[in-house]
């Protein structure tokens, strides 16, 4: 029987919790201390409640109860704050958006850089249950007029796909990089599936137009991937 190879760039999920928990240790000093303590006290929640219910019967299944209950609050509070500190980590660097938009779940599209400066002022698409998502990470002068071209080539061939735009950044009518992903996927359900299928063919016609530049270089940390993890529970 040949023996299986181990892929040498896989890296494995206690690896990636590693390298998660030291970014987030950067940013975050206390997490070891906040983590103890979220297990002690989310795990003696637990105990006691399993022990009331149960009597004086025994104190095994408490205490399973018990570390089960503060394994799965530690693994919640570390997902996020994983989470604030990759995004954290790459606030104001070009393509720091669509890195974000990576930690949403299935069923959505991420097209990075669909538009952009000579500034580094980028616009990138996101298709999903709400529609077409167009979101803009720069100066939002230079951004504006950039919107505007991409919302009217898209209403071209998808004329009746809701088309949301969204500004990235920290002042007024922006959203915070950190609270990206929520915003959209509170945007609503404007799309099934089967649309959506037929919405991403239309828009690769529409792509095939573009000229093949790459997105903007950033020194965007390969850890977001463990943290995106951490944070569905994977």
């Amino acid at each position: 029987m040949a023996k299986k190879v181990k892929d040498p760039n896989k890296v494995s999920r206690t690896r990636q919790i590693l390298q998660s928990y030291q970014m987030t240790k950067k940013s975050d000093p206390k997490i070891g201390l906040i983590l103890l303590g979220v297990f002690l006290l989310a795990a003696a929640g637990g105990w006691a409640a399993i022990y009331l219910l149960l009597g004086s019967d025994g104190y095994l299944f408490p205490t399973i109860f018990a570390i089960l209950v503060g394994t799965l609050a530690v693994l919640i509070i570390f997902g996020r704050r994983a989470q604030a500190a990759a995004l954290a980590s790459i606030e104001g660097q070009p393509g720091a958006a669509a890195a974000a938009l990576g930690m949403l779940r299935r069923g959505w599209k991420t097209d990075p850089a669909i538009g952009f400066t000579k500034q580094q002022d980028v616009v990138h698409r996101l298709v999903g249950p709400p529609g077409i998502v167009l979101i803009g990470e720069g100066n939002p002068n230079r951004l504006k007029p950039l919107l505007l071209a991409e919302r009217r080539k898209h209403e071209r061939v998808v004329a009746e796909t809701p088309i949301h735009e969204v500004y990235v950044g920290d002042g007024p009518g922006e959203v915070p990089l950190r609270k990206l992903v929520r915003y959209v996927s509170k945007l609503g359900r404007n799309l099934k599936p089967a649309q959506m299928t037929d919405v991403l063919a239309r828009l690769k016609a529409l792509d095939a137009n573009r000229s093949n530049v790459p997105l903007p270089k950033g020194p965007v940390p390969t850890s977001m991937k463990g943290a995106r993890g951490n944070m569905r529970g994977r």
